[in-house]
């Protein structure tokens, strides 16, 4: 998830968002967002209540711009990269 925030409130948010147990990494970036923040939800239910009700509230979040991730083929999510040996 990519965030907008308004300057001056950046550390805020970052503390802020720190503390929501759906957010499991998050980056203060370069670029046109400020924060990225990798999220988990069971369901599509659980993450709109995340976004409505609890990253939205943060004082200083002016928007946000969501990927869903839909395949890991590679990386430190996907499931087969840890059982693959060593070259």
């Amino acid at each position: 998830m990519n965030i907008f925030v308004e300057s001056p409130t950046l550390d805020d948010v970052v503390q802020a968002l720190s503390k929501l147990p759906n957010v499991e990494e998050l980056y203060e970036v370069t670029g046109e967002f400020d924060v990225i923040a990798l999220v988990s939800a069971a369901d599509i239910e659980e993450f709109r209540d995340f976004l409505k009700n609890k990253l939205l509230k943060i004082k200083g979040v002016k928007s946000t711009v969501t990927s869903i991730v839909l395949s890991a083929p590679k990386g430190p999510r996907n499931s087969s990269s840890s059982s693959s040996s060593s070259r």
